[in-house]
């Protein structure tokens, strides 16, 4: 091995080093966000939990609870809620964390696609789990209460169950949302064109209801209120699109070229 090939790879386990390292500090940052919101927050942890609760407790029948089968569940389900909370408020600070590793690595036309894409993913996955909560969990638990009254069957959830439930439910629309982020990034990064979605538009409604159904409770009604928003929201991302088509003028700048 010569001197310059081994000056050349002490220098690649230099930078390999130090990219570690630098990716252990901003997960201690994206981590202490999170403990730190969740430190101030842990205090109304019984209030989150109920009104994280809320649109069961308001379509159960009169006298009817939720139910603890657990004996820390009392405890440990609404420390989880918390938790869950906080990482949504501290998902700035994360999503910082992220963009700061890997911006040095982008093109420059990446560097301005990302950020506008970042808060627009931000919000859009708000957006979805508020979808969830103000408009799909109240109809659902209604429509159930409904349908469990004629067979003389009382409606108890237990908390740990709920709260899987709502986990799973606010995940389905929270990723569901981001459709129209999903359709401009593969338009922007020419891995398909416009045509090409318009083409495919009848395989994708028929892949939102079997998403939704696979991912939603086993009843049409919530099958309906995720795969109809998922279609619409194609449609959103294609109209977006429109604006972050690649040009033939575009041209591609390397990392530093520029500095």
């Amino acid at each position: 091995m010569t001197e310059n090939q081994s000056t050349e790879d002490s220098g690649l386990q230099e930078s390999f080093l130090s990219h570690l390292f630098e990716l252990r500090d901003r997960i201690i940052k994206a981590s202490a966000a999170i403990l730190l919101a969740f430190v101030c927050l842990v205090y109304w942890a019984p209030d989150i939990f109920h009104l994280f609760a809320q649109p069961l407790l308001e379509a159960l029948p009169a006298g009817g609870k939720m139910i603890v089968t657990d004996v820390t569940g009392s405890f440990f389900v609404p420390m989880k809620v918390t938790m869950l909370v906080a990482f949504l408020i501290a998902l700035p600070v994360v999503m910082y964390q992220l963009w700061a590793f890997i911006a040095p690595g982008l093109y420059l036309h990446e560097r301005r696609l990302i950020l506008p894409l970042v808060i627009s993913s931000y919000a859009l996955f708000i957006v979805g789990m508020s979808f969830a909560y103000f408009l799909v969990f109240p109809t659902v638990f209604r429509f159930m209460a409904h349908y469990n009254a004629p067979l003389g069957a009382e409606m108890s959830t237990d908390i740990d169950n709920y709260l899987s439930f709502a986990m799973t439910t606010f995940l389905a629309f929270g990723i569901t949302f981001e459709v129209p982020v999903v359709v401009v990034v593969l338009v922007r990064m020419g891995m398909v064109s416009l045509a090409k979605l318009k083409e495919i538009r009848p395989y994708v409604v028929v892949g939102a209801f079997i998403v939704a159904a696979v991912v939603t409770p086993p009843d049409v009604l919530s099958q309906l209120l995720l795969a109809v928003p998922m279609v619409l929201l194609y449609e959103l991302g294609i109209l977006v699109a429109r604006f972050y088509a690649p040009k033939p003028s575009d041209e591609e700048e390397i990392p530093g070229a520029n500095s």
